[in-house]
């Protein structure tokens, strides 16, 4: 139930991923994390919750995102906050099983053009909850008032996403896509699904696009030094033109 008092919070983990690149080592991030809180007065617990819930997204990251330490240079070349927003929400997917669970509910209302597929009320996101099953066979269980603070966190990363357009708002849009949030969306879903990558990728579902703009999308990562159309098996696939997130070297030395 981290999602309750966490979000996304960009800062703090823009904050954290610096420290990390700068030093390497988790054990030093977090002591002087938790001494630059000591200095600004935040209280322990908080600064433990918010550390511990952070650092998990980025230790549990799969190789198919940017590693942590690459992740300063992607939120320094991102131009809104919701970019980096867009940038740092994989990772909260991907690390935590209840909001993945929902999310891919999501992703397979879209697929269908369901209708009110971006629904993120109260009543449908509890729907969703309500068919969870943990791995022993238990069923998502818990107080009411504390599922309700659960669907306004999950709201709140679709504020900062783009999806829903402000805090009276629960009905959503699939988001528009900044160009470095479009770039590791894209390396994701190659790195994730090889060769038959564009028949799911989940980079672009993640992040709430519909099958109808995937080949706008490809037509954007073509226009960059990063992606191009090859020809193979008699057919053109749009790749990475090096390895994913090789386009981050060159960043990084700009």
């Amino acid at each position: 139930m981290d999602l309750t008092m966490c979000g996304l919070l960009v800062e703090r983990a823009e904050e954290i991923v610096q420290i990390y690149n700068e030093h390497g080592n988790w054990n030093l991030v977090k002591e002087i994390w938790f001494d630059e809180r000591r200095a600004n007065r935040s209280t322990r617990g908080s600064s433990q919750k918010i550390y511990r819930v952070l650092a998990s997204r980025f230790k549990n990251a799969p190789a198919s995102l940017p590693n942590p330490r690459a992740l300063p240079t992607v939120l320094d070349t991102c131009s809104t906050p919701q970019d980096k927003a867009q940038v740092l929400y994989p990772y909260l997917v991907a690390d935590d099983v209840l909001v993945r669970y929902v999310v891919h509910e999501y992703v397979q209302r879209l697929s269908v053009n369901a209708p009110d597929a971006l629904d993120f009320s109260n009543e449908a996101l509890t729907a969703v909850l309500d068919q969870f099953e943990y791995s022993d066979g238990s069923a998502f269980d818990y107080a009411d008032s504390t599922t309700e603070r659960w669907c306004e966190g999950f709201r709140s990363v679709m504020r900062e996403i783009g999806v829903l357009e402000d805090q009276q708002t629960v009905v959503g849009d699939p988001p528009s896509l900044g160009d470095i949030p479009l770039l590791v969306a894209m390396d994701y879903s190659y790195a994730e699904g090889g060769d038959e990558w564009l028949e799911s990728p989940v980079g672009l579902q993640y992040l709430l696009q519909p099958s109808d703009r995937w080949e706008e999308h490809c037509d954007r990562v073509a226009k960059t030094d990063a992606w191009e159309f090859v020809e193979l098996h008699g057919r053109l696939q749009l790749r990475p033109t090096d390895e994913p997130y090789a386009w981050l070297s060159q960043e990084g030395a700009e």
